[in-house]
């Protein structure tokens, strides 16, 4: 039996917490939907967002009564939220279940093994993931491949091990271990990969994004997380720019009344998503007066970003 409950207020000390990160349509709310024994009641087909905020399940397990609570977090590249809002909802939700004493036992990171590049989406997913988890953590993280059932085995064992080689390797290195959900339907899959996480129930540690909010007490854009979500969204500022020049300058030379309108009506798109994006950069732009006083006089964490590279 499931059970839906306030994600912060109703989750205990004692319970044990699995939380489920990756990128939209990556399978999460729908691996949660197995674990329940209730298939396809939140997952939909689409890849549109079905997890908006963190949504917290509490479910019974005869060898751990009802102490199990499954957390489902919306992507970055959620498709009703931007990445800043995303970062804080996750940030609020690890920093006040800290404040309450409360660790997670651990964390699964869903990928897609459809996807044939690591690139965009599935990259900042994984770059967040790292920046916000940080190495003391990663030996409570299982990365977990999704879809085996979309691909012939072949071409995806070549992308499981270049995921291996390249991409999770910073991760595996410090302690993750790998799983595949082979079989879309099978439940008892589904729970084998979540109890060798629940074996090692007693040794929990916080994630660095709770560490630096709660135990060091800096801002969200100060954060390892913060600073990684920064540096994409400039880069983002700069492409949308870009774009608009591009578009400006078809504008001008366009003689035809139809594609004039069209290009318009994208520039405007564009503009209204460059304003967006610059607001975010201001939020999470540090002063140089704190930046001075945190390179100075700041504490360090214990824990470390684990860098995935390109």
């Amino acid at each position: 039996m499931a059970e839906m409950l306030n994600a912060v207020k109703a989750i205990q000390k004692d319970d044990i917490i699995i939380a489920f990160m990756g990128p939209t349509g990556a399978g999460k709310s729908y691996f949660i939907d197995l674990l329940t024994g209730q298939r396809g009641k939140r997952a939909g087909a689409s890849l549109k967002s079905v997890t908006s905020q963190i949504q917290a399940t509490r479910i019974k397990r005869s060898r751990w009564d009802d102490k199990i609570v499954l957390v489902d977090t919306p992507g970055f590249d959620d498709t009703t939220k931007s990445d800043m809002e995303i970062l804080q909802m996750i940030s609020d939700w690890l920093r006040k279940t800290y404040e309450r004493d409360v660790k997670l036992t651990g964390l699964i990171y869903l990928h897609r093994i459809t996807d044939n590049r690591m690139a965009g989406s599935p990259l900042k997913n994984l770059r967040m993931f790292g920046e916000l988890c940080g190495d003391v953590a990663m030996n409570q993280v299982i990365l977990v491949s999704t879809m085996w059932e979309k691909m012939r085995a072949d071409i995806g064992a070549g992308r499981e091990a270049e995921l291996k080689d390249k991409f999770w390797k910073p991760l595996i290195e410090r302690g993750s271990g790998v799983a595949r959900l082979e079989k879309s339907d099978s439940t008892e899959e589904a729970w084998s990969i979540v109890e060798k996480l629940i074996k090692q129930k007693e040794e929990r540690e916080a994630v660095l994004l709770q560490e630096e909010l709660v135990e060091l007490g800096i801002k969200l854009n100060e954060t390892q997380a913060g600073k990684t979500l920064y540096t994409g969204l400039q880069r983002l500022l700069a492409d949308q720019r870009e774009s608009l020049r591009s578009l400006l300058a078809q504008v001008e030379k366009s003689d035809d009344p139809a594609l004039t309108k069209e290009l318009k009506k994208e520039y405007a798109r564009i503009e209204d998503q460059f304003q967006k994006t610059f607001e975010e950069v201001k939020k999470l732009k540090i002063p140089l007066g704190r930046r001075l006083m945190a390179f100075f006089f700041g504490k360090k964490a214990r824990a470390k970003a684990v860098k995935v590279a390109n």
